[in-house]
């Protein structure tokens, strides 16, 4: 490795060498003797500008800095599911077999494991042409996932020699390719550039919901397959466990969970519960399609930017190879508090509250790299992204939250106000949206074939009104309103506690199947057009409210189990047979 300079400065993770020109932007370069971990960010003349994803302290003037020439890359292969990665790829578990809980500064070990031994089965021949993108063969890499091994994207050429079918370590070959009298081996290991997106053939549509089991999320506001959704809210309002019971629901087949920057104890849960989560689709281990960063707050911040690439390009991978994604970033106001220390340091000239004037384009360059492709294989993969973002005081009107908002299309907007009155998920359904509406609404008719958009749009109303008329109870009481509008309070109420609010750590209520959302909303929206009939005969608020059904609605979300649904058959006949005695008595 090739000393390219001197420390000629430092502060914080900022540190500036004099020396070599011969670098670029964006090299991954070691710092110090320990050879601490860190990144070009700036050049003019012979002065380096690098922002190191290691603590610097007791880094002195005249520690030398050493370069790879090559960009900040990651390592790509069998062995990334079931992972704990730190912001730069560390394997933390391997370091903690190694050296206890605490990490030491410089530590090296590579991400992937160079021992173990996987079982290569050959999809191609040889004498085949092949092209970047093109599946060589699989690997079992857990029980609930196949490991497609492709040939790298910038690679063509003729195939003059595959494997059989036998174990390799990640780093033997098992193909050559030729192209212009050079062959070039092959391994089951890629690295690829975290801050370059990898190549696809063409983005497409976003037609499909990702269903999270979260009935306000996918009822209400969807986010489509290949869709970018944000989650914004205060302290306490309950982004964490949202993000938790979407990663464990969400109809994804890989998830990448990442920490970028959330305070130690919510990412000790994650660390805690991941591994011993089993996955509802498959009973098997969670964790066999979940990949996991933990980035910690008390972590240099340098590292938080690192760990939102990482992430992201570990989810382009299994993209590629024909997988729906879905990417859990928690939180990126922590990276967004990272690049305005980072330009404090810089001494930069400051946007609004003291960020950079570049933070809207950074957001950009992560939330544009989701989406729905059709591979360069040909397949179709996605990456839907749900980033979570912590404005101080739930003040939506800061600038991360107002950046982020230009380049997502599902805004699930939290209440503390909700969280308090426990609730959950506390997504305020006047404040939130989706512009997915329409591109899924075909999806959802052939599903549930019902039409899911009108519903919809009439509950939103009914929720519209309670709120218009909420402002005048609070001033003048319920009992000054006409019952027809004391039947929009209750529906009201029969929405939000019997649909919308939902236990994530309820066995029967966490998660909904759409078919079965779908039939609880259509018995509330049945029941407040029955009840409207017959408060037009004449019959007070007061019976409609006592009716034994209103208890039976509000509970059917835990009485009725997924796979039976027939308790909603009952519900629905008590329906029918209350509403017609009441009938026969206003008559």
């Amino acid at each position: 490795m090739e000393q390219i300079g001197k420390i000629t400065w430092i502060s914080g993770p900022v540190v500036r060498a004099r020396g070599s020109r011969q670098v670029n932007m964006l090299d991954l370069v070691e710092v110090g003797e320990e050879h601490l971990v860190g990144e070009i960010i700036g050049l003019e003349g012979d002065t380096i500008t690098i922002q190191v994803y290691e603590e610097t302290s007791r880094m002195r003037p005249g520690a030398p800095v050493f370069t790879t020439g090559l960009p900040l890359s990651v390592e790509l292969g069998p062995g990334l599911l079931r992972s704990i990665f730190d912001g730069v790829q560390r394997p933390l578990p391997a370091i903690e077999m190694r050296q206890g809980a605490f990490i030491r500064r410089g530590v090296q070990i590579p991400p992937l494991d160079r021992e173990d031994r996987w079982t290569f089965t050959p999809r191609l021949e040889a004498g085949v042409d092949v092209k970047g993108g093109d599946i060589l063969g699989t690997v079992q890499e857990t029980a609930a996932l196949e490991h497609r091994i492709m040939v790298p994207p910038n690679l063509e050429g003729k195939l003059t020699w595959i494997a059989p079918e036998k174990k390799f370590t990640i780093e033997e070959p098992i193909a050559r390719v030729k192209k212009d009298h050079r062959e070039q081996e092959l391994s089951m290991l890629q690295h690829w550039p975290v801050r370059q997106p990898r190549p696809y053939r063409s983005r497409g549509g976003n037609a499909e919901p990702l269903i999270t089991g979260q009935r306000v999320m996918d009822t209400f506001f969807p986010l489509a397959k290949g869709g970018a959704a944000a989650i914004p809210g205060g302290f306490g309002s309950g982004k964490t466990v949202a993000q938790h019971s979407i990663a464990k629901w969400a109809d994804a087949q890989v998830i990448v969970y990442i920490g970028c920057g959330e305070r130690g104890n919510e990412m000790t849960e994650v660390l805690q519960e991941f591994p011993h989560l089993i996955d509802p689709r498959s009973d098997r281990p969670l964790m066999e399609r979940t990949v996991l960063i933990a980035n910690t707050s008390n972590m240099p911040v340098a590292a938080r930017e690192a760990s939102i690439y990482t992430g992201i390009t570990i989810a382009e991978y299994y993209r590629d190879m024909g997988y729906h994604v879905a990417l859990m970033a928690d939180s990126t106001s922590r990276w967004a508090e990272a690049l305005r220390e980072i330009s404090g340091r810089l001494e930069e000239m400051p946007a609004e509250e003291g960020y950079p004037a570049y933070l809207a384009a950074r957001l950009a360059e992560f939330y544009e790299r989701a989406g729905a492709v059709e591979t360069l294989n040909g397949k179709n993969g996605s990456i839907s992204v749900i980033g979570a973002v912590s404005p101080a005081g739930g003040d939506f009107s800061e600038p991360v939250t107002q950046h982020t908002k230009r380049f997502i299309r599902t805004f699930w907007a939290l209440d503390k106000s909700l969280a308090s009155a426990r609730h959950y998920p506390s997504v305020n359904w006047l404040d939130s949206y989706s512009e997915y509406l329409e591109d899924v609404a075909n999806w959802w008719h052939a599903q549930v074939g019902q039409n899911w958009f009108e519903m919809r749009k009439q509950a939103m109303e009914i929720l519209t009104e309670e709120n218009r008329l909420s402002q005048i109870v609070k001033l003048v009481g319920p009992d000054v309103l006409p019952d027809e509008q004391r039947l929009v309070l209750e529906t009201a109420r029969l929405l939000r506690e019997g649909f919308l609010q939902q236990s994530a750590y309820d066995a029967v209520d966490a998660f909904s199947t759409v078919q079965k959302q779908i039939r609880m909303l259509g018995l509330i929206l049945q029941f407040h057009q029955k009840a409207g009939r017959i408060i037009k005969l004449g019959a007070p608020i007061s019976v409609i409210h006592n009716l034994p059904v209103v208890n039976d609605l509000i509970r059917m979300k835990t009485a009725a189990p997924n796979d039976d649904l027939s308790k909603l058959d009952t519900i629905q006949n008590e329906i029918n047979v209350q509403i017609e005695q009441l009938e026969a008595e206003y008559l």
